[in-house]
């Protein structure tokens, strides 16, 4: 009995130390009762829901939005354009035409659109057709700054524009790439839609719906970031961003909303950064060219689909240029660039304009269904005309 007695003693001595042990803790680290309720799923009540919310993602992005939102401007844009108007129908010229001109008239055109600060001293970037043909371009920052903004190059092959203003220690959002993208991410679009219109910078917000959209037609090079975050007129060249404020992409287009809802698109950050760097350092994007237009190889009666996806017809030789000179025409078939099979016109697209113009480059496929090999030699890309 005395040794039941003496064993039951040293139990609750050792439970007092314990609680007493727990007290201190508690006391001095108050941090660690939380923490050790979660640990064991102890939580009760707003706790649980408040852990359980955090896992899921913040109640507010505002703080993103204070990140990201300084950095993103209004881009102002004028134009002189030539028309000729339609004046009231003149009988004769009626009954032959169905219309009449007038004489070509100058007068001023505006457009607006949005530009994200991505250096301190001042380089903005924004979307090639939103400063494509302008004569002056004005930026309006958030805290009200109007100043004049040089246009210091364009690439209309990605549809981005690279301007410069003046100033110092500007907010800026960095081009740096953070952890990868996936679909679900939730994204934030920052931009000034309906400008003239007063309505100022607004915040939309939504997921990523699709990564590598390259099928398009929306530019040359396409590797678009797809996105039902809101991006309304106005906001082309805005910032995409991600839930702590990171910039990932340009905002560039949507699809006609008369035929979907919710479908918009951004230029990827690493995208935007090569042709920024290029345009820095050389005034344009130096990419190879073999100087022909293309598309997707036809599928052949009888064949499948998915055999068909290799190679590309050439639609149009230019005049001059590497293919022709290289006796290339309208409606060979390539099959290999460079040594490797050819997937499609994406891929040959990117892989020619990696290469430096210089490159020799052999290729092969198929004229009339008669095997050909030649050689050729890059030349410098030139930018499509919009």
């Amino acid at each position: 009995m005395p040794r039941v007695s003496r064993t039951l003693a040293f139990l609750f001595r050792s439970a007092v130390a314990g609680l007493a042990l727990a007290f201190v803790l508690v006391w001095l680290l108050p941090e660690v009762g939380p923490a050790l309720r979660a640990r064991f799923g102890l939580q009760r009540g707003a706790a649980a829901a408040s852990v359980a919310h955090s896992a899921a993602g913040p109640l507010s992005y505002a703080e993103a939005v204070e990140r990201a939102a300084p950095s993103v401007v209004s881009v102002y844009v004028s134009k002189v354009v030539t028309e000729r108007p339609i004046l009231v129908p003149n009988p004769t010229l009626q009954r032959f035409t169905g219309i009449t001109l007038g004489p070509l008239r100058q007068r001023l055109q505006r457009a607006q659109g949005s530009g994200v600060i991505v250096d301190a001293d001042g380089y903005i970037l924004t979307n090639h057709h939103v400063i494509a043909g302008a004569d002056e371009v004005q930026t309006v920052l958030t805290d009200g700054r109007v100043t004049r903004a040089r246009i210091v190059g364009t690439d209309s092959d990605t549809d981005i524009a690279v301007l410069k203003i003046d100033g110092t220690n500007l907010p800026a959002l960095s081009l740096e790439e953070g952890e990868p993208l996936n679909v679900g991410d939730v994204v934030l679009a920052i931009g000034n839609p309906l400008g003239y219109q007063g309505l100022g910078q607004s915040v939309t917000q939504g997921i990523i719906s699709g990564l590598s959209r390259d099928n398009l037609r929306l530019s040359t090079f396409q590797d678009f970031i797809q996105t039902d975050a809101a991006i309304n007129s106005g906001s082309s060249g805005g910032a995409l961003v991600d839930a702590r404020g990171r910039l990932i992409g340009i905002n560039t287009a949507v699809v006609d909303r008369r035929t979907a809802e919710g479908i918009g698109f951004a230029i990827p950050i690493s995208t935007a950064k090569e042709v920024f760097d290029q345009i820095l350092d050389h005034g344009v994007v130096i990419r190879g060219w073999l100087g022909a237009e293309y598309g997707d190889a036809p599928v052949l009666p009888g064949e499948l689909p998915a055999a068909a996806a290799r190679g590309v017809a050439l639609t149009q030789v230019y005049a001059g240029g590497p293919a022709d000179q290289a006796g290339l025409q309208a409606g060979d078939v390539l099959l290999q660039f460079d040594g490797r099979d050819i997937v499609d016109q994406v891929d040959l697209r990117n892989r020619e304009a990696a290469l430096e113009p210089g490159s020799k480059v052999s290729v092969a496929g198929l004229r009339a269904g008669v095997p050909f090999q030649t050689e050729m030699v890059l030349t410098q890309r030139t930018p499509r005309r919009t």
